[in-house]
């Protein structure tokens, strides 16, 4: 089973808003049963970012786990999701 985390500033607000859209697609694409979703704050996960097959974040991370973490900020403005869900999907894959 794969761990996606998504994370924003508080863990509480756009979080939630980007978790239910990322369940749906999950959903469409047949994979809810192939992906454990988690939310969290940044501040929580900064030291377990390793711990997870994808990070989708919607706020701004440290440069030192910038390369790990996909920008979410997309489920939020409707500009760049389909690129977005290519980066989450191509993680997933990963082995």
């Amino acid at each position: 089973m794969k761990k996606l985390l998504i994370m924003c500033g508080t863990g509480i607000a756009t979080s939630t808003v980007v978790t239910g859209k990322v369940r749906e697609w999950l959903k469409e694409k047949g994979l809810e049963n192939e992906v454990s979703l988690y939310q969290s704050k940044l501040t929580d996960e900064l030291n377990r970012i390793d711990d997870y097959d994808v990070v989708v974040s919607t706020t701004l991370v440290p440069d030192n786990i910038k390369d790990k973490v996909i920008d979410g900020v997309p489920l939020l403005t409707g500009i760049g999701t389909e690129e977005m869900y290519e980066e989450v999907l191509n993680g997933l894959n990963k082995e």
